[in-house]
């Protein structure tokens, strides 16, 4: 997945410490360095975030929407594994 502007990168922010990464966008860049320093002009200029993830498109790897029972069957009959059970204190903000 290559042309004239270098591989694709998909870029991932954190808007701010201890909260998840979430898939903002992508960019074309020839190197990691140069990602992220795209990454860190197009999508954290207005101080949107506070740290910055970029991995190549390539490398992304995703389960297949056809394969959804039999690949999650094996945890769906472990409910224990399932926070439902759990009471979550107040002052625990991001979990």
């Amino acid at each position: 997945m290559s042309d004239s502007q270098g591989p694709l990168w998909e870029v991932f922010v954190q808007k701010k410490a201890g909260q998840p990464f979430v898939h903002c966008g992508n960019l074309h860049a020839y190197d990691k360095e140069m990602a992220l320093q795209n990454a860190r002009d197009l999508y954290t200029r207005r101080g949107e975030g506070m740290a910055l993830w970029v991995v190549p498109t390539a490398a992304i790897v995703a389960s297949s929407p056809e394969d959804q029972g039999s690949f999650f069957e094996p945890s769906n009959d472990k409910v224990f594994r399932h926070p439902t059970f759990y009471p979550m204190p107040d002052v625990i903000k991001h979990m």
